[in-house]
């Protein structure tokens, strides 16, 4: 059996050349990001008064600020006026200071990052979404506050290490006087040429116990209504408490967008669990002839 022939020198430098390249491109592959780099116990704290992970298929409403929450959220400029459109930067990281970009988040009801913005009176309710800097952990938004007062901002956010909704808030200064709010409690309220109704499945309204709630909206000349997609759903709901201490994130149970509800009489369904006893607004978030509709609902829960 003859020897195989020696490999000139052409063949022997096309032979190194190949091993390199194939060297290169398996360092190149090797060291590019395929996803977070984060942990689930970068998400965690230890010891009491705690902020939980939230389910998306049962929310609740929880107590961002007055809990310590795994994540350090920061707005900056902290102070602006009324009226004028601004862009902010947020900053997002673990309590160990790890910055938080989109890699670490996953994509819930067509958006990586939520933020909600409320001012004193509950008035002046904002749903924005962010979107990242060239800088780790840095995210960039605009939006104009409409009141003065102390505003404060909710981040909503699901980590990709523990698949689990989280929140984290912030506050922004504006200057001037706040107005003062007298609160009318409503079931039902009229925006434009449109009612809606949100009805509870029981009243009172109890804390600790899930409440089931129907919201209806009807044309008020009886005509059909084409509702629009918001963010992957026909509509949201967001809970606040009075003081803002913290806030339920809620989606419809209507979660096929190919099976529309009725457009003659639409009503989508939701529930919620709040914890304590005391006076909340419910800001309704639709999409009504492609244009963005706001309807707020207030009530008392009871003990």
């Amino acid at each position: 059996m003859s020897a195989a022939a020696p490999l000139s020198p052409g063949q022997r430098r096309q032979l190194i050349g190949l091993t390199l390249g194939a060297v290169a491109v398996f360092a190149v592959f090797r060291w590019l990001p395929t996803g977070t780099n984060l942990s689930h116990g970068d998400f965690r704290l230890e010891g009491d008064n705690v902020l939980e992970f939230c389910d998306p298929a049962a929310p609740q409403f929880l107590p961002v600020t007055t809990a310590r929450s795994p994540v350090i959220f920061e707005i900056s400029p902290a102070s602006v006026a009324t009226g004028a459109m601004k862009t902010f930067t947020l900053r997002l990281a673990t309590s160990s200071g790890k910055p938080i970009g989109p890699v670490d988040l996953l994509v819930a009801h067509t958006r990586k990052l939520h933020v909600m913005v409320v001012d004193p009176t509950l008035r002046d309710y904002q749903h924005v979404h962010p979107e990242p800097t060239a800088t780790a952990g840095e995210w960039t938004v605009s939006f104009a506050p409409r009141l003065a007062g102390a505003y404060r901002i909710f981040a909503d956010f699901t980590p990709a290490a523990t698949a689990r909704g989280l929140y984290a808030s912030a506050e922004l200064t504006v200057p001037g006087d706040v107005a003062v709010n007298p609160i009318i409690t409503n079931w039902t309220a009229e925006v434009g040429s449109f009612r809606f109704e949100l009805r509870p499945d029981a009243l009172p309204v109890r804390a600790r116990e899930t409440t089931r709630l129907t919201f209806a909206i009807r044309a008020a000349d009886g005509a059909d209504i084409a509702l629009g997609e918001v963010m992957g759903a026909f509509a949201h709901l967001v809970a606040f408490d009075r003081e803002r201490s913290g806030f339920a994130h809620l989606h419809p149970l209507e979660t096929d967008l190919a099976q529309p509800p009725s457009a003659a009489e639409p009503d989508l369904h939701f529930q919620v669990t709040i914890p304590d006893p005391g006076l909340y607004v419910i800001w309704a978030q639709l999409v009504l002839d492609g244009t963005e509709t706001f309807v707020p609902f207030w009530f008392e829960v009871e003990p």
